[in-house]
């Protein structure tokens, strides 16, 4: 069994999970149920995916949790453009936390 917490990439999208939750305590009250659940979920499912797949006794299973994790930052991605698109945030408050999730994506993929 591999253990997680050895692994870059999903030290990195932890850090991902704790900006994702400080950018979304900006975000107005009435996206709670919407765009903040949205991404706290997306945020949340890279790390957990990367640790359920290294639970996996095959390589295959392994890189079938890692292909989530890496739909979620997608998800997550397209997310926080709808955030600038909906005029809620600027490009300059996404950007450090697409930069990360550009990283991870790269180090997923």
């Amino acid at each position: 069994m591999r253990d997680f917490k050895k692994y870059v990439v999903w030290i990195d999208s932890m850090q991902i999970v704790k900006a994702v939750y400080h950018f979304c305590a900006t975000l107005p009250k009435e996206e709670k149920y919407g765009l903040v659940s949205q991404m706290t979920r997306a945020a949340i499912s890279i790390p957990t995916n990367i640790a359920e797949g290294t639970s996996r006794n095959s390589d295959i299973e392994f890189k079938r949790f890692l292909e989530i994790a890496l739909g979620s930052s997608f998800e997550l991605e397209t997310q926080l453009i709808i955030c600038q698109d909906l005029g809620l945030v600027e490009e300059p408050e996404t950007k450090p936390i697409v930069k990360e999730l550009n990283e991870v994506q790269k180090k997923l993929n």
